[in-house]
């Protein structure tokens, strides 16, 4: 029997510094993989952690004789797939709320009016995006959602004072983000 396979088999048995060893084995390449689909660091490094995870829960069916790495390579891509495609969900739930929005206020405004706030409402957007994922979740849930704090609190399963301070730092880093690349928006948010 291979080392790998004794590995496997001692973690089967409970062994946690064996399926330690495996972990460091298989690590990098399972990074590697929930990358190339979800294109994001952060949700690569959550799609590979969740992996190990549950492959961690599955081991006692795994087949002795069998390689792991494919095996766990398929429960690792298989959950960066949900969370891109999560993702994807994200995106156009903001697309409609965005569109929605400037329907809602189109009547209100003239034709100069809506095109002006439709490309704010698309620069807005655009200085979203570079904030990082769960600070996009963040401002979504928060100001695109229009969730009170608690609920955002009971989505993401984190005590309100913490969305409090995130919601403030994630602010502060908007702030930024449209004062040094959308100077257009900087009365927008000084007054909105």
């Amino acid at each position: 029997m291979d080392e790998e396979q004794r590995l496997i088999a001692r973690a089967q048995q409970g062994d946690e510094r064996a399926y330690e060893a495996l972990v460091r084995q298989y690590q990098e390449v399972a990074f590697r993989a929930a990358y190339l689909i979800t294109h994001d660091e952060h949700d690569a490094a959550d799609a590979a952690q969740d992996g190990f995870l549950r492959a961690y829960d599955a081991l006692p069916g795994f087949q002795l004789g069998r390689p792991l790495r494919p095996w766990l390579l398929r429960i690792v891509t298989n959950l960066a797939l949900n969370r891109r495609l999560a993702a994807q969900r994200r995106a156009r739930m903001t697309e409609r709320y965005t569109h929605h929005t400037l329907v809602e206020t189109a009547g209100a405004l003239s034709i100069d009016g809506h095109v002006a706030r439709r490309e704010q409402q698309r620069q807005l957007l655009e200085a979203v995006e570079q904030l990082p994922p769960d600070q996009r979740r963040l401002i979504a849930l928060r100001y695109f959602l229009e969730l009170p704090e608690a609920e955002v609190a009971e989505t993401l399963k984190i005590p309100i004072g913490t969305v409090k301070s995130r919601l403030h730092r994630t602010l502060a880093r908007l702030r930024a983000i449209i004062q040094a690349d959308y100077p257009d928006l900087i009365d927008l948010i000084q007054h909105g």
